[in-house]
């Protein structure tokens, strides 16, 4: 332990050299002096501050677990004849819910839970700040958490409408966050709290390695059809972007005229998007994403359209879209605005489709447990067991951790590359991308 510094001498204040000066009568004399001591301690307070950043700076980059993240460590694969050892990728991960989910997002977290990825938990304006307390006192409680310090917690909620436009200040708010703390991430996935996973982040980060990393994943198509008259012309007020307290929807009267300075497309609200594309819609010089932020404020669930809209009207991103965000969804109907509840009749189904995630659970599906057991092997309130953990078999499997870039992908990781194969073939990647319908 270093010693503390000894405390100046007194009669003299700190950074003060205990010397005598003598200052010429002359006036332009004394002003340079005066200059002179001005820029000297200007640039003595600039060296200080630099120091201090460049040093936390430093600190930060070091604090994670040297175990879960040792340096010049080459990444291993520990599956059947791998023909090359890519660097795996991270996952930045939004988490939101609203009253009553807080049991909900941190059974979502720990499912999806891998130390290589970052997470950022929202509870809306309609939980108690109790909710959120105990949200952040339950993530500082988790050893792992701690170790590879990945998780956090909003503490000044939005509130997020899902029939509104209120969700994409809120998802893009939780963006900005995730690129402010850490530079490391390369894909963003927005969850909510009736999502779940259906393979392994150790699954989904092994495909993820072997794809470039300016993809997104998005449903998108320029057929409007029903949604024109019910979604896209009604002028609607969100009250969550102007209100700190939940009310119903303003309805204007009249109906607008759809635009022609840009292509609308529609999709899904949920979506697998690239952190260049997350850092053009946040940080860019190109004004298409603040344009079509404008245009959407007053749009019925404009989230599902925002993200598709920016990417293909835009010249350098409407080329690495695919036309499916990796989600199982199932609709009554092709017109139903949402999807349905998922049933146990599903599930054969919902696997077999190759996704890496589904929508819509009830809390506390019974579903949810046998995907826990039998899909991602996961143990009541624990996190899903992959290539870092080194515990032995049972409830603490993960308790001992080693190298966060060991992965063990499984049978999921064949089921998602199938599907990924089928969705870059030459048949359909290319004719499905942005086009006029």
């Amino acid at each position: 332990m270093q010693n503390p510094p000894s405390p100046p001498p007194p009669g003299h204040p700190p950074f003060i050299l205990p010397c005598k000066t003598t200052i010429s009568k002359d006036p332009k004399t004394t002003l340079y002096v005066i200059l002179a001591i001005s820029l000297f301690s200007l640039f003595f307070f600039l060296s200080l501050s630099s120091s201090s950043s460049s040093s936390s700076t430093s600190a930060s980059q070091h604090e994670a677990d040297p175990f879960l993240f040792p340096t010049h460590q080459t990444h291993q694969v520990l599956f059947p004849n791998p023909n090359s050892e890519p660097t795996p990728p991270s996952i930045a991960y939004l988490i939101s819910g609203s009253a009553g989910d807080l049991g909900r997002i941190l059974r979502l977290l720990l499912a999806t839970y891998h130390p290589r990825n970052f997470y950022l938990l929202h509870l809306d304006l309609s939980a108690s700040q109790t909710d959120r307390d105990a949200l952040a006192l339950v993530v500082q409680s988790v050893p792992v958490f701690k170790a590879a310090r990945n998780v956090n917690v909003i503490g000044k909620a939005d509130f997020a409408y899902p029939k509104g436009s209120s969700t994409i200040p809120s998802t893009l708010h939780g963006a900005s966050i995730l690129l402010r703390l850490s530079s490391n991430w390369d894909w963003f996935v927005s969850l909510n709290a009736a999502d779940y996973p259906l393979v392994t982040q150790d699954d989904l980060l092994h495909i993820l390695s072997f794809l470039p990393k300016d993809l997104n994943f998005v449903n998108h198509s320029s057929y409007i059809g029903w949604r024109e008259s019910r979604r896209l012309r009604p002028i609607i007020v969100d009250p969550g972007l102007y209100l700190s307290e939940k009310t119903g929807m303003f309805y204007a009267s009249q109906k607008r005229d759809l635009p022609n300075a840009f292509r609308l497309f529609t999709g899904s609200s949920f979506s697998i998007l690239s952190r260049k594309f997350i850092e053009f819609c946040i940080l860019g010089t190109d004004n298409l994403p603040r344009t079509l932020l404008m245009y959407f404020a007053n749009t019925l669930s404009s989230l599902s359209s925002y993200f598709p809209t920016i990417l293909c009207n835009s010249h350098k991103f409407n080329r690495t879209v695919i036309n499916h965000n990796l989600q199982y969804a199932a609709f009554d109907k092709p017109s139903s605005a949402e999807p349905r509840l998922l049933s146990s009749n599903d599930f054969e189904v919902m696997i077999q489709s190759g996704a890496a995630f589904a929508t819509r659970f009830k809390s506390d599906d019974p579903m949810l447990d046998r995907i826990d057991q039998e899909i991602l092997g996961r143990k009541h309130s624990n996190v899903v067991p992959g290539g870092w953990c080194l515990g032995e078999s049972g409830n603490h499997t993960c308790s001992v951790w080693g190298n966060a870039d060991v992965l063990r992908p499984g049978l999921g990781a064949r089921r998602l590359e199938k599907r990924i194969v089928e969705l870059l073939s030459n048949g359909t990647f290319r004719s499905q991308q942005c086009m006029d319908e």
